[in-house]
């Protein structure tokens, strides 16, 4: 298992405050589903909160990248964090207050959505820059674990808290989370090999440079254009669990719960596995990547052919393992191409791939189900990603060729 990373004693620090705003933000993500749920019925609305969640990452994440390589890693992070607390306060005011309608979901979940689009390349920065070069995938494999148990706790939680006291509880259980990773933020001394020449250049030219070298990089642009694929038809579908939770299983606040912490399940498994198996090499992808987005295309149908909640369950932990053992191969072959002057920058083209795509794809699959009903719009959200997935790896490989 590659645990060198925590050899580190920053990093040590760093994973262990992580884990509660990670949790937090998961309950966050199943609280405001549930809410979107609750106060509409409405997959199309459901699917809306999402897109306004994500959509900050695709449109401002490579902005928020440059800025990332000419700041100092910790402040930032440090920043960030705190207005993620601020709007989990913010959360459980409105709703205290009786004011938490549509319009205010959708604007407080586009806050939170910026904030995340921000910490997101900050985070991808942080965390090598408390270790060596050699334990980069390391980093990336602890960080994903880290992030996965999260999630299958904390909707697990979430689910719980709804079930018995509550949102108003759940929303503050949110609050109690956030000051333990700012108190771990502050002992933390990254390695301060910041971008020089981002410095240097003009804003434009900086984000540009990002860009073009992602482009110019054969390996990096085939696990941007994989990463978008996976993330617009198959996370999408992680996306809507209230929608199959309650709307097609009838199961309530504790299915969606239930539900979402089978996908942290997989998602955690997928860590345990990559982490437990030998180093990636540099310079390519993994072979099983896309074996296993396909399968998690394959089993999508199945979710609303099937009609049976426990091999939904099943199911979804499968989606949650293929996705995640997707992202941490794609992230891991991006940064071991990196240097700390272009990390930021190209992650955060990464993240925009990442959420990016699972907004689009969530706010769609939301329309095709309120329009052709759940199981139509599962059958075709999984036959689309095979044969985009065909088609996309055809094309890869004739251009390496």
């Amino acid at each position: 298992m590659n645990l060198s990373a925590l050899t580190f004693k920053d990093f040590r620090i760093y994973i262990c405050g992580n884990i509660f705003a990670s949790n937090a933000v998961w309950m966050q993500r199943v609280t405001i589903g549930w809410i979107a749920w609750d106060l509409t019925a409405s997959a199309s609305f459901v699917g809306m909160v999402a897109f306004v969640n994500f959509i900050p990452s695709l449109l401002a994440g490579p902005l928020f990248g440059v800025l990332v390589d000419r700041v100092r890693v910790k402040q930032a992070a440090i920043f960030t964090q705190f207005l993620s607390f601020m709007i989990a306060i913010s959360f459980y005011a409105f709703f205290v207050l009786g004011i938490l309608n549509e319009l205010n979901l959708l604007f407080l979940t586009l806050c939170a959505g910026t904030v995340v689009s921000a910490h997101s390349p900050v985070r991808m920065s942080l965390g090598p820059r408390l270790v060596d070069s050699t334990s980069v995938a390391s980093v990336v494999t602890l960080g994903a674990i880290n992030f996965n148990l999260a999630r299958l706790t904390g909707p697990a939680i979430a689910g719980w808290i709804i079930a018995f006291y509550g949102i108003q509880a759940s929303l503050f259980v949110q609050i109690l989370c956030y000051p333990p990773f700012l108190v771990a933020l502050s002992f933390l001394r990254p390695r301060r090999e910041l971008a020089l020449n981002a410095q240097k250049e003009a804003f434009i030219k900086a984000l540009t440079s990002g860009i073009l070298y992602s482009f110019k990089n054969p390996l990096i642009l085939k696990a941007l254009l994989i990463t978008a694929l996976s993330s617009f038809l198959l996370r999408s579908v992680l996306e809507i669990l209230p929608v199959i939770a309650d709307g097609f299983f009838v199961r309530g606040a504790t299915g969606l719960g239930l539900l979402t912490s089978c996908a942290g399940f997989g998602a955690l498994l997928a860590g345990m596995v990559k982490a437990c198996s030998s180093g990636q090499p540099s310079g390519m992808l993994p072979k099983y990547v896309p074996v296993s987005i396909f399968f998690g295309f394959a089993f999508i149908p199945l979710i609303g052919l099937c009609g049976s909640w426990f091999l939904t369950l099943g199911f979804i932990s499968y989606l949650g393992f293929a996705g995640t053992l997707t992202g941490i191969s794609l992230q891991s072959a991006i940064q071991m191409e990196l240097e700390d002057s272009l990390r930021g920058r190209v992650m955060s083209l990464w993240t925009m791939a990442a959420i990016g795509g699972t907004a689009l794809g969530a706010v769609s699959l939301g329309w095709f189900t309120d329009y052709l009903g759940v199981v139509p719009a599962l059958g075709l959200t999984g036959s689309l990603g095979c044969l985009l997935l065909v088609i996309l790896l055809r094309f890869a490989d004739n251009e390496a060729n």
